[in-house]
């Protein structure tokens, strides 16, 4: 996967010389591409068959979906970039044993549902469309891109009692700063992505308004920052950030586990466990 990674930067630096327009429309359709499907690993296995799979249709799109459980207490589980539904594996047992229904989903381009891109109003729709299904959620935890595309679905309708927030960026602009270093891209190609996807999506300010610590008054439900010190893709003063963004917030802070394997790790599942069963606060902000 590095080497793959490197040597589609080292094409999109030539191609910016030689072929800007090349280069522009490459990037751009990788930035909204994520870096081959993610298959379920041997230890998600169990968890993964046990669900009961169903769909739902993004225009056209079919977007598998995953539940668990009796349905009571739904509690969705948001991915983020290049993953997939069974990385929340360990989360969904430890969930079912405290009498939760998980539901899960697979973004367009990802595990097994349909298409090759996505984005985040596509995640938002879909979070939505699961909502018309499964009732109001008892929380949502989400991880990494899924974390500011939770924020925004619940500052914009989205009805659900608790929120976590794992190895999420504070800033959607993370994501052109994390793409344009992770291909060692030109600036003039950062600023390109940043203005047609502006362009294309049509939300002039996305960079401020997709953001997790945008209009932070908006977010009335209790709040966990889960992140590990170790996390290489997604900084833990973003996590800082954020907390310091949300007053009331707790904040949970890891080591030694990564931005990845901190989602089943024992020292996250029981204490995102424990937050999701406490009593709900007799007033929130």
């Amino acid at each position: 996967m590095k080497a793959a990674i490197y040597l589609t930067g080292r094409f999109l630096d030539t191609a910016a010389v030689v072929a800007p327009p090349l280069a522009r429309r490459v990037a751009y359709t990788l930035f909204f591409r994520p870096t081959g499907r993610a298959p379920v690993h041997p230890r998600e296995q169990d968890v993964h068959a046990a669900a009961v799979v169903g769909q739902v249709d993004l225009d056209g799109v079919p977007v598998t979906t995953y539940t668990w459980g009796d349905g009571d207490r739904p509690v969705l589980l948001v991915h983020g970039w290049s993953s997939r539904g069974s990385r929340f594996a360990g989360m969904v047992t430890d969930l079912l044993g405290r009498g939760f229904s998980p539901v899960a989903f697979d973004a367009p381009g990802h595990g097994d549902s349909g298409g090759s891109s996505t984005n985040l109003l596509q995640y938002e729709r879909i979070m939505r469309l699961l909502q018309e299904r499964h009732g109001d959620f008892a929380a949502i935890v989400a991880h990494s891109f899924g974390v500011p595309c939770a924020f925004h679905a619940l500052r914009t309708g989205l009805r659900a009692g608790r929120l976590v927030a794992i190895g999420g960026p504070a800033e959607f602009e993370h994501l052109i700063t994390e793409f344009t270093r992770q291909l060692r891209l030109r600036p003039a190609l950062a600023e390109h992505l940043r203005e047609r996807s502006v362009r294309d999506i049509g939300v002039a300010d996305l960079w401020q308004r997709f953001s997790s610590t945008f209009q932070p008054e908006a977010l009335t439900v209790p709040l966990l920052i889960v992140h590990d010190t170790e996390d290489d893709v997604v900084g833990v003063d973003h996590a800082r950030r954020i907390h310091a963004a949300y007053p009331g917030s707790q904040l949970l802070i890891t080591s030694g586990l990564g931005h990845r394997r901190v989602l089943g790790d024992p020292r996250i599942v029981g204490p995102v466990g424990t937050f999701l069963d406490a009593p709900a606060p007799a007033s929130t902000r």
